[in-house]
This record gives structure tokens, C-alpha cells and sequence, in this order.
């Protein structure tokens, strides 16, 4: 694991769809993770040394985000669909507990207490519906690691996947219809869809990449998703050779985007910008000892 003393460097940039293009916003000799993108498209919120952090787009101004008694945010936080609430996971610090302890938490994006919506632990967030009511999230339960969804005001948790190996990364499509997710179920990381209710899933990636973490477009016409280019099996770690992949809901087609050094924070949660031509992500590059 990489520490936050010099020896990896993380660069925020953007990538436009329609031109190709990679802009850098951001890059510093330090370790951050996870670009969420503002619903009015000003800024970013990202997550270094246990907080959260807003970046402007155009990488001019960086601030604290206010997280209340959370300091050990993890790389599982995103925005409601209206704009107002965010999403937190933090890895609370339970008696008795030595790792897993991420709890979902909810709060207003300008500032105020934070909200647990999951007692049980781990509890990873990764995806709001478009109403605001419901969080979808990964957990592990039973010593199996499935997906979940609770309401965002907090009350028993419904199982959406009981397949042996794991289930990751939900997130809802913007009608509210599907679960975009990553699972193991094919005996390989594939990128999976289901109805919200857990029904009908369907495998729609099937190729020698462990593909993670598909993020529709606000528009649902496509998702952009990682893809580890050798096959990890059901990890995902950082400082590997990745490819950002876009599919095309309405051709099965799937486009390379770009490659470089990342996995693990580079993508993990929504953030395409509003104009659906735009989303953010983080690559890495090692720097020594």
C-alpha cells in the first residue's frame, strides 16, 4: 500500500468522450482518490487522508469538505441526484473490530451532522436512486460480500444478489429501472445489470479483463467502467495496468478510452459530469522510495 509521504504521485483528470481528450485538473505528490462530479459541474469532491475534499473544475481552488466527527473517509462517498445529500463511507472505529468497519452515513452536501444509515458492518456505498430514497451498496454479511439496498433514511437492509463469490459496485441507471454491479458470478469479474428489485440479472461484459465499477452517463445511453488488463480475480488493487472501456447501451459496442497506472481509487464512483460528454477519474504513477 502506498503511503501519503511522496511515493506515488495522483493526477484528477477529465476525459471527453466525444474529442478524446485527457485534461489534467489536479496533480499532486500525495495519495487521493475517487472524483465525485458537482450536479452544477463547478467542482469535485474527492477523498485524501480519511477526509473529503472540493476541488474546482478547473483545478484552481482546493478546500476541506466539513464531514462532521467522520475522519477516516474511505473512497465510497457520492451526491444525490437532486444535488443536496451526500453519501459517505467512513471506516469507523469499532471495539473489537480490526478492519471492515466502514459504515454508511448520510448528510446535506453544505454541511451539517452526519447520519448512520448502516449499523452493520462493512457497509460500502456506491450508488443513490434517482428519487433519493433508497442507497445501494456493497456488504459483507455471512462472510460473503453481496449487495444491498436501505433506505437513505436509514432501517433494515434488503439483499439484492446471493451469489457465492462478489458483488460490487451498484450504482442505479439514471430511470431508476436497473443495478449496474461487478460480480464474480460467471467465475470471473464481469460487469453485470439487474432490475432495482434484484431480479433478471444479465452478464454484459464477457472478455479476459477483470472489468469493476460501471457508471451510467446521466443520459443512460452508455457506462463507463475500469478494466484491469490482466486478470485479478476478485481484487481490484492499485498500481496496475488499467483501461478505461465506454459501452454503448444501445449497440453492446465497447470503446477503449485510455490506458495507464491505477485500479484501486481511480474510478470507484460516479462521476460523470452533467453534459453526459465528460466524466473525471484518477491516474497514478509510482515515484520511489
Amino acid at each position: 500500500m502506498y503511503s501519503q509521504s511522496g511515493q506515488i504521485q495522483s493526477t484528477l483528470e477529465i476525459f471527453d468522450i466525444e474529442t478524446n481528450d485527457r485534461k489534467i485538473v489536479l496533480q499532486e505528490e500525495a495519495h487521493f482518490e475517487a472524483p465525485n462530479w458537482s450536479l452544477d459541474g463547478s467542482y469535485f469532491i474527492i477523498n485524501q487522508n480519511g477526509l473529503l475534499y472540493k476541488v474546482a473544475v478547473d483545478g484552481s481552488k482546493k478546500e476541506l469538505l466539513p464531514t462532521g466527527n467522520l475522519k477516516n473517509c474511505n473512497n465510497d462517498h457520492g451526491i444525490s441526484f437532486d444535488g443536496k445529500f451526500l453519501a459517505i463511507s467512513n471506516n469507523d472505529k469499532i471495539e473489537g473490530g480490526t478492519s471492515g468497519t466502514s459504515r454508511i452515513y448520510t448528510m446535506p452536501i453544505s454541511g451539517g451532522t452526519p447520519k448512520l444509515v448502516t449499523p452493520d458492518y462493512p457497509s460500502y456505498w456506491h450508488g443513490w436512486s434517482p428519487d433519493g430514497k433508497t442507497l445501494v451498496y456493497t456488504a459483507k454479511r455471512n462472510d460473503n460480500f453481496d449487495i444491498f439496498s436501505i433506505s437513505s433514511k436509514g432501517g433494515e437492509e434488503k439483499r439484492l444478489t446471493d451469489s457465492p463469490g462478489l458483488d460490487d459496485g451498484p450504482e442505479y441507471s439514471p430511470n431508476g429501472q436497473f443495478i449496474y454491479y461487478n460480480s464474480m458470478q460467471s467465475g470471473k469479474m464481469e460487469i453485470w445489470r439487474m432490475k432495482a428489485d434484484g431480479s433478471i440479472p444479465q452478464q454484459l461484459t464477457d472478455d479476459s479483463y477483470s472489468n469493476w465499477f460501471a457508471h451510467p452517463s446521466p443520459n443512460g445511453r452508455y457506462f463507463v467502467f475500469i478494466s484491469y488488463l490482466e486478470d485479478q480475480g476478485d481484487r481490484h488493487p492499485p498500481m496496475k495496468k488499467v483501461a478505461l472501456r465506454l459501452y454503448d447501451l444501445d449497440s453492446g459496442d465497447i470503446r477503449t478510452l485510455c490506458e495507464f497506472t491505477g485500479g484501486q481509487g481511480t474510478i470507484n464512483v460516479p462521476s460523470w459530469a452533467p453534459d453526459n460528454r465528460r466524466f473525471a477519474f484518477v491516474s497514478y504513477e509510482g515515484t520511489g522510495n
